[in-house]
This record gives structure tokens, sequence and C-alpha cells, in this order.
């Protein structure tokens, strides 16, 4: 990697604000949650954030191009800009400092890129390839925010098994949620030995027993993190668990119909109460 100028200063934080921008677009949700980090934890989170949204528009959204290709040169851009330390992407530029500064395991990012590659195969899940599914477009995602929000090597393996949960949580939520897009609009079934044909509260509630075994397990990690983003990821936890409520207690059938979500007033309501939490020191 060559060494930096100071005339760089201004195009990372250019592209440190284009991840930004990404995440207010896209996530009202972590939008919120990451402004109450600590500043400097802010532009590595948005950056992380920016990179894995802008890869899932890749195979979700791209329809009607070589979406195989465009996957296949994003990840080649995003290894060689790891290496030479430079992107002309914003996205990708921003998320390149974020790996070499912080030691993001290259693991992650193969795991990740490989799972948003399966969902160009369009095909239903079994047990193997629904966990390798969920570890690389979930619950890497909390590693590398875990790799940023600890400096501490013993405290970071600790709470590993947390952030994978967290991470599983989130996305489980997002396939109950899509349901109706993933599998009438695109094809996909997530959940192994899953007939969404013939889906039947008893698959739902199986699920939904999964579902929060992971947030209880992610709820012990949360109470463990640095002080400068529990509240954040708190925020990011308690949304989810709401959604997730929701949904529990929508029938099956109705899940298949539409798409279940948190109103925006429901979740400022939430966010003025987590940061009442904080204050209290109740979180």
């Amino acid at each position: 990697m060559t060494m930096r100028v100071p005339m760089m200063n201004l195009y990372d934080e250019t592209c440190f604000e284009c991840s930004k921008l990404i995440t207010k677009q896209y996530s009202t949700s972590f939008s919120l949650g990451i402004k109450t980090f600590d500043k400097n934890f802010r532009y590595p989170i948005y950056a992380i954030y920016g990179f894995v949204r802008y890869a899932d528009e890749i195979v979700d959204t791209f329809h009607g191009y070589d979406q195989q290709q465009l996957i296949s040169r994003f990840e080649q851009e995003t290894f060689k800009a790891i290496k030479e330390g430079i992107s002309t992407n914003p996205v990708i530029h921003s998320f390149q400092q974020v790996v070499n500064k912080y030691g993001i395991d290259h693991e992650l990012i193969m795991a990740f890129l490989k799972s948003m590659q399966m969902d160009l195969d369009n095909k239903a899940h079994d047990k193997d390839s629904y966990q390798a599914y969920i570890y690389g477009s979930a619950e890497v995602i909390g590693l590398m925010c875990l790799r940023v929000f600890t400096n501490d090597e013993v405290l970071y393996q600790s709470l590993i098994p947390k952030a994978r949960s967290l991470g599983a949580a989130f996305q489980k939520v997002n396939f109950l949620r899509d349901v109706k897009a993933d599998y009438t609009e695109r094809g996909r079934t997530y959940f192994p030995g899953i007939d969404f044909n013939n889906f039947t509260e008893q698959d739902k509630l199986a699920i939904e027993a999964e579902i929060k075994h992971d947030f209880d397990e992610a709820f012990e990690g949360i109470k463990r993190l640095p002080v400068g983003t529990r509240l954040g990821v708190y925020i990011a936890y308690i949304y989810y668990l709401q959604l997730f409520k929701k949904i529990s207690y929508t029938p099956a059938s109705v899940i298949l119909q539409k798409r279940i979500r948190v109103s925006d007033a429901r979740k400022m309501s939430l966010y003025i109460k987590a940061v009442l939490q904080q204050k209290l020191n109740v979180i």
C-alpha cells in the first residue's frame, strides 16, 4: 500500500460522505443508530454499510444487466483497492480504508461476497447452505463492525458469538419480512424445509423460536460493548425486535401477502426510549 499524502484528505472525506448518504437513503433505522456512536466510529460503520448495501443492490435490483459479471467485477475492484489502498469508486475507497485501518479479516469479505453470489442462483437452501448464507450475508457484517468497535483482542474474541447472533437475528427477520418479494418475485426460499405454497403457523413458530434465541444471545453481547457504541447497536436491536414482534403477531397467510414494517413514528419513540435508558444506565 502506498504512502498517503495530505491532499487525499478531501477525497477521503468525500468518499465517507457518499457512504453516509447511502446509509441515510437506504436505512433510517441504521442511520439513527449510527448518529449516536462516538464520532470516530461513524465514518467506519457508514463505510461498511455502504459497501454491503451496494453489493446487495447488484444481486437484488440490477435486473436486465449481467449481474454475475457486475458482482465479480465489484469483488475484483474491492480486493485490488484493499491491496493498493485506493479506489476511484467512492464506496469501495472508503471501505478499503476501514479494512486496512482496523485489520478486518479478508475471509469475512470473501464470505460476504460468496453469499451475494449465492443469491444469483435463486435456489432453495438446505440446512448447510442456509447457515453458510446467513454467516456470509449477515454475521460477518456484525464481525466487521465489532472489529471497528473493539481494540481489545480478548473482548473481540469473546463477543464473536454474540455479534454473529445479532447479525443472524436481523437477517432472519428480514427473510420473514420480505417473504413476498423473495419467494414470489425473486424465486428464493431461504428457510430450509419450508414450502411457502403451504406455509403453516407451525412453520412460522419454529422460525420465530430460532430468531428469539438469536436476539437473546445478541442482547448479552450488546451490554458488553464499549460505551461509545452500545447505544447505537441497541437502537438497531430494538428496531428489529419491534419488527419481529409485529411479524410474530401477524398470521402466516398475511406474511405471504404484504411486507410488515415499523412506522417512522414508532421508530422515533423507540429511539427516545433508548436514549433515556442509556442516560439511566439501564441498557
